[in-house]
C-alpha cells in the first residue's frame, strides 16, 4: 500500500458490488446453515439430557471438547473426507455450535415451573405432547439466547474457511493480504460484523414473535 493512498477505494467496492454480494451470500449460507443444523441436533439431544441427567455431563463434555479443538485444525481433518468443499466448514461449525446450543435447551427446559408441567399431565397431555406443545415454547427466549451466540459465533468463523477455499467473505480478506490492498479487507470485515449484527436482530425479533406472553408482560411491567 503506498502512503499517499487511502484506505478505503470507494470506486473499488463499486466496481465489484455484484461479486460482494455473492460471497456475501455464500457466508451467511456457511455460517447459518450449521446453526440450524445444531439446533435440529441440540433440540432432542437437550430434551434427553434433561429427562435422563445423567446423559448430561459426558453430552457436555463431549461438546466442550469438541469446541476447544481449534477451527483450523477441525477443518484439516475434515479434508480428508470431505474435500475442499463447503460441507468441509459447515460440519465443523455445526459441531461448534452443539456447545451453546445443548447446555441452553437443558437450562430453557428446566426453567419450565414444576406446577405448569403437572398442569398438562393433569390435563391429559403425554410425555412428547407436554414436551412439544408446553415446555420447549416456554423454554424458547434461553433456547434463542443460545442460537444467537452460536449464530454470530458461526457467522465470524467462516472466514477462517477460506484457508481451504471455503471461507465466503474471507476471500477478500485473504486476497488484501496477498496484495497488501486494505479496502477489500475493511469491506469483508465490515460486511461479516453487518451480517452477525442483522442476523441477531432477526432473531431478536423472532423470539418476539414465538413469545407474543412474554411482550404481554413488559408491557404490564
Amino acid at each position: 500500500m503506498n502512503d499517499g493512498e487511502p484506505l478505503v477505494r470507494w470506486d473499488w467496492i463499486g466496481d465489484h458490488l455484484g461479486e460482494l454480494g455473492h460471497y456475501t451470500g455464500v457466508h451467511l449460507q456457511l455460517g447459518l446453515l450449521p446453526v440450524l443444523f445444531g439446533l435440529i441436533i441440540s433440540v432432542p439431544l437437550g430434551i434427553l439430557c434433561h429427562r435422563w441427567r445423567w446423559l448430561y455431563p459426558p453430552v457436555l463434555t463431549v461438546t466442550n471438547v469438541l469446541y476447544a479443538v481449534p477451527s483450523l485444525a477441525m477443518f484439516m481433518i475434515f479434508v480428508r473426507y470431505t474435500g475442499l468443499t463447503q460441507q468441509t466448514v459447515m460440519i465443523p461449525l455445526t459441531l461448534y455450535t452443539l456447545s451453546v446450543l445443548v447446555p441452553n435447551v437443558v437450562d430453557g427446559l428446566a426453567s419450565v415451573p414444576e406446577p405448569v408441567r403437572q398442569a398438562a399431565t393433569a390435563m391429559g397431555f403425554g410425555t412428547v405432547r407436554r414436551v412439544v406443545q408446553v415446555e420447549l415454547p416456554i423454554a424458547v427466549p434461553v433456547v434463542v439466547a443460545g442460537v444467537r451466540v452460536a449464530a454470530v459465533s458461526s457467522i465470524s468463523l467462516v472466514a477462517v474457511g477460506q484457508l481451504i477455499g471455503q471461507g465466503g467473505l474471507g476471500f477478500y480478506i485473504t486476497r488484501g493480504l496477498q496484495l497488501d490492498f486494505p479496502t477489500p479487507i475493511i469491506t469483508a470485515i465490515v460486511l461479516i460484523m453487518l451480517l452477525a449484527l442483522a442476523t441477531d436482530a432477526v432473531l431478536v425479533l423472532a423470539q418476539r414473535l414465538l413469545t407474543p406472553w412474554a411482550r404481554g408482560k413488559g408491557a404490564r411491567a
